[in-house]
């Protein structure tokens, strides 16, 4: 399954609990990157000793701009895609295959981890549904999950997101997703595991409400040029 094409790309920021346990599961499928966004505590150290190949940015940059540093160290490697999955445990590495299939099949430019809203613990499931009724509107097209961090994402629309760097927080996710439907890549989901289990969220709640709303209505401009 494994391909030296691919990597698995993890921003990680004060993961020591599961950046081990994540990175060694990751590693039975593909070469894993891991970008230490600022941590301060023994990420980078823990993830290197798991093999992983480990870059720093300091100071805390945010998890778009961790993304972005990844996308362009994969694509200087000659990755011809990269799967995005976050260090605290909520994705599960053993379904990397999962999105490995589809592209070998589809091809698409991004593929996302689509979770089940109802598995969700409140108020992650009520924004996450409004959110998604809101993007889909935006768009004018039907997206399940605009959010999730557990994706593939192929080298033109990584190089594409590279060109923009328009966004460095969580929003990055979003703005990938219409970058794709603008240039028409090709949009695919697979079926993931929605996981919580006491996992430390480092979203901001007003703060991301605020720049989320600000994406939508930018992709509504994108999407009507």
């Amino acid at each position: 399954m494994s391909d030296p094409k691919i990597m698995v790309l993890i921003p990680a920021h004060n993961e020591q609990e599961h950046i081990t346990a994540v990175v060694a599961a990751a590693r039975r499928y593909l070469p894993v990157l891991v970008i230490d966004d600022g941590s301060q505590d023994d990420t980078s150290a823990l993830a290197g000793a798991a093999g992983a190949q480990v870059l720093r940015q300091t100071p805390n940059q945010g998890k778009g701009a961790a993304l972005l540093t990844g996308f362009r160290a994969c694509l200087e490697q000659g990755c011809q895609a990269l799967v995005t999955l976050d260090g605290d445990g909520q994705h599960d590495p053993d379904e990397i295959p999962r999105f490995l299939e589809c592209y070998a099949e589809k091809g698409p430019n991004l593929i996302i981890g689509q979770r089940q809203f109802s598995k969700m613990p409140q108020p992650r499931r009520t924004t996450n549904t409004i959110g998604r009724w809101m993007y889909s509107l935006a768009v004018g097209q039907d997206i399940p999950d605009n959010q999730s961090g557990y994706r593939l994402v192929g080298r033109p629309l990584a190089e594409l997101m590279l060109e923009d760097q328009s966004e460095t927080g969580f929003e990055l996710e979003v703005d990938m997703v219409t970058l794709c439907l603008k240039h028409r890549l090709g949009l695919a989901w697979v079926p993931i595991r929605t996981i919580y289990a006491g996992e430390t969220s480092h979203i901001r709640y007003l703060h991301h409400l605020i720049h989320y709303f600000r994406v939508v209505f930018k992709a509504r401009r994108i999407m009507r040029k």
